[in-house]
C-alpha cells in the first residue's frame, strides 16, 4: 500500500511540473520568453512514460511483473492528465497575465 501511494504522489507531482517552469524541459529558456503548449504536452507525455518506467521498476523489484494491455495504458495516462488538472488552472486560469 505504501508503494501505490509513493506512485500516485509522485505522479500527481510529475503532472504538474510541467506548468510549473517556462523553462523547457527544465533546462532551456525558450526565445520568446514563454513557453508553448505543446512544449508543455510533450514534457507531460515525458513525465508520465517516466512515472510509468519507474513503477515497473519497482514493481519488476517487489514481485513478478504483471503483462499490460492498450487499456491499462490508455486509464493511466487519462488519470495522469486528470492529476495535471491544478497545475493547468493555475497556470492558464488564476494567474494574471504577465506573470
Amino acid at each position: 500500500m505504501q508503494n501505490f501511494l509513493f506512485i500516485v504522489g509522485l505522479a500527481v507531482i510529475a503532472a504538474n511540473l510541467p506548468f510549473l517552469s517556462e523553462k523547457v524541459f527544465f533546462f532551456v529558456m525558450p526565445k520568446s520568453g514563454k513557453k508553448a503548449f505543446i512544449f508543455r504536452l510533450c514534457e507531460l507525455l515525458l513525465l508520465y512514460v517516466f512515472v510509468g518506467v519507474f513503477a515497473y521498476w519497482l514493481e519488476s523489484r517487489l514481485s513478478p511483473v504483471h503483462q499490460q494491455n492498450w487499456p491499462f495504458y490508455a486509464s493511466t495516462l487519462a488519470l495522469f492528465i486528470v492529476f495535471a488538472w491544478p497545475g493547468f488552472v493555475w497556470r492558464y486560469f488564476w494567474r494574471k497575465p504577465g506573470i
